[in-house]
């Protein structure tokens, strides 16, 4: 399989992983690279993402993702004076959250595998974060684990407990810190990502306008982003999301009349699909989701994608290969085969160095449209 290849890459190079948002570097947002997948075509493409519109038509949904993201990032002490960072990732059902416990380092946060069940941790301002198990619990309260299951206790809501003693979550290729709204996208309006969900950071008020004056649909939903596993390359767990009736419907009439629905983004393609049937129709739903899109589980909607660049072994590419069997299916071209799109994909990311990450290129896998499509 493509992600069987992908998994045994060597790690991104440091020369190609963005250490800050293309701002910095003097770059709109929507000015950053743009690799294309062009399945009806079996080519690969290189554009700037401003450059998204040629490679839509009238017709095609692009779905997105609201969720806003938080200053998830606290510091912790315990009752011994050991200073921690605290990253708060998904609140799960019954108040509960699960969080990553990482030690303080030089640039950024490091990951912690300590037994934490049982310990008090103290938060700024008079809050505290008490670790209650290993998440998921498998082996016991004393194992070692990278995600724990706390009670967060609070003096304030928690939006604006965030915004005050707050900071937004960041990895050692990120060597500074850079305010919050740098990881916001422009369909943020309800705060609740742990991370940022930056496939759809390029987007820009001035693109959208451009892509809906040419007939290019957008419907949102949203799906709260957990941690990220950058160390453990983990599958994803439980996170929580919302489709609405109005998204459901505009998806279910897109496939009726041929067009193609594009995620923007691996959050997007997991929402969707948990609310997709066997048939291929789309229902309105919310709630928490575990949904591992795999060849196990291959896509049912989604047939194309909008994503980053993602690391070698993240359970991401899975997604991404699925992604390329559905868009391939509309494309004879692609049936015709011209070798794993998806290598020769990152073969070529990595030859002209597009940057990884949040503050990364994007990617765009795409196929043909077909004149009439189910349900």
């Amino acid at each position: 399989m493509v992600a069987t290849r992908l998994v045994t890459a060597p790690s991104v190079p440091i020369a190609l992983e963005a250490s800050e948002p293309p701002e910095a570097r003097g770059l709109e947002r929507d000015d950053v690279r743009l690799l294309v997948s062009d399945l009806e075509r079996n080519a690969i493409g290189h554009a700037r993402f401003k450059d998204l519109p040629q490679w839509l038509s009238a017709g095609d949904l692009l779905v997105v993702n609201t969720s806003g993201t938080l200053n998830a990032a606290l510091d912790a002490v315990d009752r011994e004076g050991s200073q921690f960072e605290l990253h708060l990732s998904t609140r799960l059902p019954g108040g509960f959250w699960s969080v990553e416990v990482r030690s303080p380092g030089a640039l950024a946060s490091l990951p912690l595998r300590d037994a934490m069940a049982g310990r008090i941790l103290r938060l700024p301002g008079g809050a505290r974060a008490t670790i209650l198990s290993p998440y998921p619990f498998v082996d016991g309260v004393d194992a070692i684990s990278r995600l724990w299951l706390a009670a967060i206790e609070l003096p304030e809501p928690l939006p604006q407990y965030l915004a005050r003693y707050g900071a937004p979550i960041r990895y050692s290729y990120v060597p500074e810190p850079w305010p919050s709204a740098m990881y916001q996208t422009v369909f943020a309006t309800e705060p609740g990502s742990a991370e940022m969900p930056s496939a759809g950071r390029p987007f820009t008020t001035a693109l959208v306008t451009r892509l809906v004056s040419a007939g290019v649909e957008i419907a949102p939903l949203l799906l709260h982003t957990g941690v990220a596993s950058l160390e453990d390359h983990e599958p994803p767990y439980e996170e929580y999301y919302e489709v609405s009736r109005q998204t459901a419907d505009r998806v279910n009439a897109t496939r009726r009349a041929g067009g193609r629905v594009i995620a923007v983004g691996t959050t997007v393609v997991r929402a969707l699909e948990t609310v997709t049937d066997d048939r291929g129709v789309t229902s309105p739903g919310r709630g928490w989701t575990d949904l591992v899109i795999s060849p196990a589980r291959p896509l049912r909607v989604v047939n194309g994608l909008i994503s980053g660049l993602h690391e070698p072994r993240a359970t991401h590419l899975m997604i991404l290969e699925q992604v390329i069997a559905a868009a391939s299916s509309r494309s004879p071209a692609a049936r015709r085969g011209i070798g794993d799109p998806l290598s020769l994909a990152y073969s070529e990311a990595r030859r002209l160095g597009y940057l990884w990450h949040e503050f990364g290129d994007a990617h765009l896998i795409i196929g043909a449209a077909t004149d009439r499509a189910t349900p």
